[in-house]
């Protein structure tokens, strides 16, 4: 997949009794497939950021979150991939729904402890482990 212009997307921290919720990317071809992530996908038009993060948390996993905030932005260029993203990573606690698999969506889900994270971790992740940014300990 070879982009002519950097694509937004969301990624979403949800907490829930002290642990993150991490999805395994599926398929074969697609990106980071068989890592580790939080839910999160491209925003689509007329389409705010936030709405984003509610609607891809529910398509993907089935799970309602609440007290949404935004962490920080990441630039992940792919030369490799022919890809380049901009993505805002957000932080919101779990309010109902337990996650499960979709056909096309994220083939895993689990609730992690911030320091036993599960591997490999999608490139984005691995940002916020090498800056010290623990989104659990995120106060805004």
């Amino acid at each position: 997949m070879t982009q002519i212009h950097p694509l937004v997307g969301t990624g979403v921290w949800i907490h829930k009794e002290g642990k993150v919720l991490l999805a395994k990317r599926a398929g074969e071809k697609r990106a980071g497939a068989g890592e580790w992530c939080p839910p999160g996908g491209h925003l689509e038009m007329n389409e705010t950021l936030e709405e984003c993060v509610i609607r891809e948390t529910m398509e993907e996993a089935g799970v309602e979150i609440e007290n949404i905030r935004l962490i920080t932005i990441t630039e992940d260029p792919n030369p490799e991939a022919g890809t380049h993203y901009l993505t805002f990573f957000y932080v919101a606690e779990w309010a109902s729904g337990e996650p499960r698999p979709l056909e096309g969506e994220p083939e895993d889900w689990g609730w992690f402890d911030w320091h036993n994270l599960p591997k490999p971790l999608f490139r984005p992740v691995l940002e916020f482990l090498e800056k010290g940014i623990n989104p659990l300990e995120w106060k805004a």
